[in-house]
């Protein structure tokens, strides 16, 4: 087990999202969508279907994101879109990833705010993984002898993450 473990954190360690100026610059069919996005987060999602037909039909009626051209060709804004909206409902629910793509994104613009999750998510996988890393470890290998402190850290870890972005969510809606 430990060695899958191992193997998991040097690839989750060099993990990379594509860029806006990596993504597809054609139209994609939905099921080449679907393939081209659980191909690129299969590595790092924890469900077992990532993203499926049914729920790019619903992000679009939801107006998560940008409708596809002739409802069946996606580009590289929606593509974005789908990313985001894959790596974040793992943690947050459905209303708060729309209200936080809108904040950001009528901000920064969809290509920028696109780019800075990419880089935002490659450093926070980095950061989480270093924490269960002992710092004299030259090998530079996960320390799983404190297996129960590790799903511990990481749980409440995760719970603070989530409250902080909530409550930025919520304290930037009361400013409006």
């Amino acid at each position: 087990m430990t060695k899958e473990i191992e193997k998991w954190c040097d690839l989750a360690m060099n993990f990379t999202l594509p860029r806006w100026e990596e993504l597809p610059d054609i139209d994609l069919y939905r099921d080449q969508v679907i393939t081209f996005i659980e191909r690129h987060l299969s590595l790092i999602s924890m469900d077992d279907k990532i993203i499926t037909s049914s729920m790019i039909n619903n992000y679009v009626k939801w107006k998560m994101m940008p409708p596809p051209n002739k409802k069946k060709q996606y580009n590289r804004e929606n593509l974005a879109y789908l990313i985001v909206i894959s790596i974040l409902k793992q943690v947050v629910n459905i209303q708060l990833i729309k209200d936080g793509i809108e904040v950001v994104a009528k901000e920064k613009g969809a290509h920028n705010a696109y780019n800075l999750f990419c880089e935002q998510l490659e450093e926070s996988i980095r950061y989480v993984l270093s924490l269960c890393f002992k710092c004299y470890d030259y090998d530079n290998k996960p320390n799983f002898s404190v297996d129960d402190e590790i799903i511990l850290r990481m749980g409440t870890l995760a719970f603070a993450s989530k409250l902080i972005a909530v409550k930025r969510l919520m304290l930037n809606e009361i400013g409006e």
